[in-house]
């Protein structure tokens, strides 16, 4: 075994005087992760204090200081008149300290020593550039929100002292203040006579779907979908190993007598519709074909996931009510967000469904999401009962209505000759659907040598259609001038 002279501790213990952490505890952490390794094994003798002070060029009391946090964690043992000794198991092949560089002892390991499963389907999808202008596929501005204002209402609760208690509190089951408010609101916004006993909060639609297909679906079962349909829905289904079956759309919406016809010809467990503008062509499902759905799902016993993810957003009119609305027979599970016009860190989102089935949801949402903001939510409650929510909704509806007119005279006056578009009664974003042959894929990249990024989830072209989804809320008139210019002009050179 190699004796204390002998082991050059110098060269994989190494001192930063400029950390905040002590120069005795980077020594200590690094002396047991040297024993965890293996360099220093059971029954190695270290130096004493004096000498390890002197190898290392520290100040023997920061020595004594590390041999005493070591003896202190179990690490090593002293013996009178005998020296300090590394305590654990016999190595069979103790590791020479000869083989270890310095960054052996301090790189985290770069791969596993176990396998495990891959997921292609969850691959990330998102792109990300430092293109000065950026088309999304329909998210607000920021630079609207007031976060100020919704700063001083979250401040104001952790100030009160009644509230202090929610700081250790675990309520998997949400805010109940915020769920009473949440649902009045939901009742008077969106038609829907529900209780706060009918809400789960979660933190995103994402989160809202998956719970929803871990519980309602199993491998096999056959989901209906519009023929273009949200993609991060579509690979939530695909890891639940589902069948995912396309059903073709119009200007109304989705085809009822294709949802129909799938249902006579196999069992089908559900029906996912983005009804208010539906993802990503914007078109609204007619009031009539809402209620033939309704119908059909009570006729065949297929649920109807219902996705509202832009409801607060409508321009022209009022929108049309949710399927949830009119639902008596207890087919539809309505999912959205709540704040999505405020800043990110106020948004939620939220399930609604009969109480039998929230029982079951709250059981998932304790293992992913135990803890929840209880305080924003507290926040969110209050924001809804002083009416800040309709303020600030109101005022930001005109600037985004102003915007997608502006949006729509850009699109006409530069590309009315290569597209065809409708202009949307809400949302954020246009559907362009393109009358003349062009590569878009070869278009995104013309655009970002030119300042403008156009991610490829916004792009949907096959031998059928060429087309794209472009969000307008998130650009002022400056903005949207630049990018539309840039985007035209790389259309025209390319055809």
């Amino acid at each position: 075994m190699d004796s204390p002279v002998k082991i050059p501790y110098e060269s994989f213990i190494e001192i930063n005087r400029n950390s905040e952490t002590s120069i005795y505890m980077q020594i200590a952490n690094q002396l047991i992760n040297a024993i965890q390794r293996g360099v220093l094994p059971y029954g190695t003798k270290l130096p004493g204090t004096r000498a390890f002070s002197e190898v290392l060029e520290i100040h023997r009391n920061t020595a004594v200081a590390v041999y005493d946090e070591l003896s202190a964690q179990g690490w090593v043992e002293s013996l009178p008149n005998k020296g300090t000794f590394i305590i654990g198991e016999h190595q069979e092949k103790p590791v020479k300290v000869k083989d270890f560089e310095k960054d052996n002892l301090q790189n985290y390991p770069e791969t596993t020593g176990f396998s495990f499963k891959t997921s292609n389907i969850l691959d990330n999808p998102f792109e990300h550039s430092d293109c000065q202008y950026v088309f999304n596929d329909g998210v607000p501005d920021i630079r609207l929100t007031q976060i100020g204002q919704h700063s001083r209402f979250y401040s104001s609760i952790l100030r009160r002292k009644s509230n202090q208690k929610m700081l250790g509190h675990y309520n998997h089951d949400g805010s109940e203040f915020f769920k009473e408010h949440l649902s009045h609101y939901l009742n008077l916004s969106r038609g829907l006579p529900i209780s706060k006993n009918n809400l789960l909060i979660t933190r995103s639609t994402e989160m809202s779907i998956y719970i929803v297909s871990e519980i309602l679906l199993s491998a096999g079962d056959t989901v209906l979908v519009g023929a273009l349909s949200y993609f991060s829905v579509n690979m939530i289904f695909q890891k639940a190993g589902v069948n995912i079956v396309s059903l073709p759309i119009d200007e109304e919406g989705i085809i009822v007598e294709h949802v129909r016809e799938a249902c006579k010809k196999q069992k089908i467990r559900m029906l996912y519709l983005t009804p208010h503008h539906h993802y990503p062509t914007t078109v609204a499902l007619s009031a009539q074909r809402r209620l033939e759905l309704l119908d059909l799902a009570h006729e065949y016993g297929f649920i109807i996931l219902e996705d509202d993810y832009d409801y607060e957003f409508h321009y022209d009119k009022s929108p049309i009510l949710p399927l949830a609305s009119a639902d008596t027979k207890g087919m539809v599970i309505y999912i959205g967000s709540f704040g999505k016009s405020l800043a990110p860190g106020f948004r939620t989102g939220f399930i609604v469904a009969p109480e039998n089935l929230m029982v079951e949801m709250r059981k998932y949402l304790g293992i992913i999401d135990r803890q929840g903001d209880i305080l924003m939510e507290r926040a969110l409650g209050e924001m809804i009962e002083e009416g800040e929510i309709h303020r600030y909704l109101k005022k930001s509806l005109k600037v985004y209505q102003e915007r997608r007119d502006h949006f729509a005279e850009l699109l006409k006056d530069n590309l009315d000759e290569c597209i065809e578009f409708e202009k949307p009664s809400g949302g954020l974003a246009f559907w362009l659907e393109w009358k003349v042959p062009v590569n878009l894929m070869q278009l995104s990249r013309n655009c970002a040598q030119n300042n403008l990024f156009i991610p490829k989830t916004l792009l949907y072209q096959t031998k059928d259609l060429t087309a794209m989804r472009l969000g307008f809320g998130n650009l002022n008139f400056e903005e949207m001038e630049k990018s539309i210019d840039i985007l035209s002009g790389q259309v025209k050179k390319m055809l």
